[in-house]
């Protein structure tokens, strides 16, 4: 009698340890949720909505885009999947903002790096810096000189406070030793629209909200913070050559689920996003909205996130950020 109560309580701990690699094999066998912290139409939601649809043509019919906007730079949403179970059915898409945020508020419900699971680095991309078409400067370089000759008549801008839009307008006074003015605002709409009037004169804000307007004639882009021209606008210079030296800085968008999500699950996640990455359609749409495919897995893409936060905290420190 001994051994048959000994029989199922052995069972009961070894069954785990039987079960989960069926359970990545049948992965998923259920809707996935990819939250996206951020409302619909914006360059985060972009790249979630490729993704999601390449994944419902190989994977199979189960993955959703769940647009969770709300609070402080997308934690509404990203606080979701951090309390979420770790079976991969809950997914977080987000851009560098997200491991930005504990720099900028002090209640951050969650820790970006404990409270996460790194699955991959989907893809990167510049920002267009551009001025209003009144302003008589073609090229960064021509246009620091205008405001170091009539500082007054300059204030800069930023879609976010803490976004890639804003440190990359505080890493460009840094480096040509301006104290300007930076407006931020709640919205890359809004501030668009006062770049668009002359109420401020520099922007630093993704390609996917841009590029239209500077091919339109409305902004005039000075330059691409990537190190490379964008295939989506080989005419608009790079930072670099528009007379900033050695100046990068990117946007990039990456994959989690929350903290102890399976090895299984999450190289399952990574084999078959790479794979739509490398396609040649999911290319030329990330291309066409201003985007370049990355597909670096979670080792490396934890790597990659320590040493950004490293960079950006450097950057909210120097230029005394604070949201609260």
């Amino acid at each position: 009698m001994r051994l048959m109560t000994a029989l199922p309580i052995a069972f009961s701990l070894i069954a785990p340890f039987i079960a989960a690699p069926v359970a990545a094999e049948n992965y998923p066998s259920r809707t996935v949720t990819v939250v996206v912290p951020f409302p619909p139409g914006g360059s985060v939601d972009g790249v979630a909505r490729i993704l999601v649809q390449k994944l419902n043509e190989t994977v199979g019919q189960h993955f959703i885009v769940e647009n969770r906007a709300g609070g402080a730079s997308g934690t509404v949403g990203a606080n979701a999947v951090a309390r979420a179970a770790p079976d991969g059915y809950t997914l977080l898409v987000s851009a560098s903002v997200h491991v930005i945020n504990p720099f900028l508020y002090k209640n951050v419900p969650y820790d970006v790096v404990k409270d996460f699971t790194p699955v991959m680095l989907l893809a990167d991309g510049p920002l267009i810096v551009s001025t209003t078409p009144s302003v008589p400067a073609n090229n960064l370089k021509d246009f620091f000189d205008l405001v170091r000759k009539d500082p007054q008549k300059f204030t800069f801008g930023a879609t976010t406070i803490g976004s890639a839009s804003h440190l990359s307008i505080e890493l460009l006074k840094r480096n040509a030793g301006l104290d300007t003015l930076v407006i931020s605002y709640k919205g890359t709409a809004p501030a668009l629209t006062d770049l668009m009037s002359g109420q401020i004169q520099l922007l630093a804000d993704p390609m996917l909200s841009s590029l239209p307007l500077a091919q339109g004639g409305k902004i005039k882009a000075l330059g691409l913070t990537s190190r490379k021209r964008a295939p989506a606008a080989p005419e608009i210079p790079t930072v670099e050559e528009s007379g900033v030296q050695g100046f990068e800085f990117v946007s990039w968008y990456g994959l989690w689920g929350p903290k102890n999500l399976p090895a299984d699950i999450s190289s399952k996640l990574q084999g078959e996003i790479g794979k739509l990455l490398a396609l040649p359609d999911v290319k030329e749409r990330l291309r066409l909205l201003g985007f370049e495919p990355i597909g670096m897995g979670a080792d490396q893409f934890a790597t990659y996130i320590r040493d950004e936060m490293g960079k950006y905290q450097a950057i909210i420190k120097d230029a005394k950020i604070n949201a609260e």
